[in-house]
């Protein structure tokens, strides 16, 4: 199953990404990226590209793990580019991604940092 939902707002990213992440679509998660997204994930390390972005996701996707779906925090816009993020549901962090619009209106993540802890205060 490949998702074809576009998201048209930057804030359908989040809610697109947990309905294909809970169905196991690895190539729906990565058509929600540019071809030459960046993704900080694993953990110290880059994920380059559409094709590594699906790779990855493949990967994680394999044992089956549930998304719970995130209050987003409102998207910042500005021109073809925009910053979402959403607080992680346990308080602990915050995800991140620079999503750019495309020539058809709809929206994609282009830098996309998933695991940010919030610092000690």
């Amino acid at each position: 199953m490949t998702g074809t939902d576009k998201a048209m707002t930057p804030d359908d990213l989040t809610r697109l990404f947990v309905e294909r992440a809970n169905a196991g679509d690895a190539a729906g998660l990565a058509a929600l990226y540019t071809e030459d997204a960046v993704m900080a994930y694993p953990p110290g390390s880059t994920t380059v590209g559409r094709a590594a972005i699906q790779a990855l996701w493949a990967e994680v996707l394999a044992p089956r793990p549930h998304f719970e779906q995130e209050t987003p925090r409102p998207s910042l816009v500005s021109g073809d580019i925009g910053l979402t993020s959403t607080p992680s549901r346990d308080g602990t962090g915050v995800r991140v991604q620079v999503v750019r619009r495309q020539p058809d209106g709809s929206w994609l993540r282009l830098l996309d940092q998933p695991e940010s802890t919030t610092p000690a205060r």
